[in-house]
């Protein structure tokens, strides 16, 4: 019987030969298509094969996974400068390179777009990969429109939109060292600065300073599943949803997202009928398809509403 890390081990070979030359998840054991992998992921970070554990592995499972990698660079086709792990079942998920030099930083590129990402020393890189899909749907979205991006953190959304030739882009969120990433990801773009803003605050708390630069033609929501203090998805998004309408411009379109398995679209699209009306259920993004998932309500859901004037035009 095939071992996991030997089916593992076929997933990435084939994955790796050649390697892309984006960034790109390799291996999504998260969406529970193969049995005994259901922790853990693999993505490219062009140069950087990034592995990372949700639950931790027995010492004979990780020295199992340690040796594959291991094979899998002495191959004539490795073309990876450094392998990294990363414990995501512990605190502050620290990174183990287990090949190659260490590094903190690493820029990456996705649909021709550059981004900075951090290795190995917080639990989140500062790209989410299933995403990938939103961000292009934003940019084809986005020429001539004010954009808002509320929870931005590194402001993935921004830099789509901005590239898509958004007049405007508002990224709010709390944590002022994720912004700060976002005005680097805009940088390294040769972005407009004048055309992007940046609110450092609590949502909850923020009412009026984002209504300030309103109205909005795009809404894009993508919020935690649960952040201490200040966000329970399942009791606090409904209080966004509500506010939607004095928010939008006439017409106007908003992408909400969810991405917590135990959580199906229509948590999302009855919140919506019941907080806002007027907003009417467009459609549901694709997600990438190395993002497979045994229960196709169970990945990232990322939701189009617009006003009934414009849905029905």
């Amino acid at each position: 019987m095939t071992s996991p890390i030997h089916t593992l081990e076929q997933i990435l070979q084939a994955g790796l030969d050649p390697a892309p030359n984006e960034t790109r998840r390799l291996f999504h054991g998260r969406g529970r298509c193969w049995e005994g992998l259901e922790q853990v992921t693999v993505d490219w970070l062009q140069g950087v094969l990034s592995v990372a554990l949700f639950r931790e592995p027995s010492a004979e499972r990780l020295a199992e996974l340690e040796g594959m990698l291991r094979r899998l660079a002495e191959r004539p086709q490795w073309s990876a400068q450094a392998v990294l792990i990363q414990h995501r079942y512990l605190p502050d998920s620290p990174g183990q390179w287990l090949l190659g030099e260490a590094g903190q930083q690493r820029e990456v590129i996705e649909d021709g777009l550059r981004y900075l990402l951090d290795l190995g020393v917080r639990q989140n890189n500062g790209l989410f990969l299933d995403m990938r899909y939103g961000r292009r749907w934003v940019r084809e979205q986005a020429a001539g429109k004010r954009v808002l991006n509320l929870f931005a953190y590194t402001c993935g959304f921004s830099v789509a939109a901005i590239a898509g030739g958004a007049e405007q882009v508002v990224n709010l969120d709390m944590a002022k060292a994720a912004l700060a990433r976002g005005r680097d990801n805009h940088r390294l773009n040769g972005h407009d600065a004048s055309r992007v803003a940046y609110l450092g605050h609590e949502l909850f708390k923020s009412w009026g300073k984002v209504r300030k630069y309103g109205p909005y033609d795009l809404i894009i929501i993508d919020p935690p599943t649960f952040q201490r203090g200040s966000f329970v998805l399942t009791q606090d998004y409904a209080k966004i949803l509500r506010r939607l309408p004095e928010l939008l411009s006439p017409g106007g379109t908003v992408l909400a997202c969810v991405n917590d398995p135990a959580i199906g679209p229509a948590f999302l699209i009855d919140a919506m009928a019941e907080q806002a009306p007027d907003l009417a259920f467009i459609e549901r993004l694709a997600n990438p398809p190395e993002f497979p998932d045994a229960d196709p309500a169970g990945g990232l859901k990322a939701l189009v509403f617009r006003q009934q004037a414009l849905a029905s035009a």
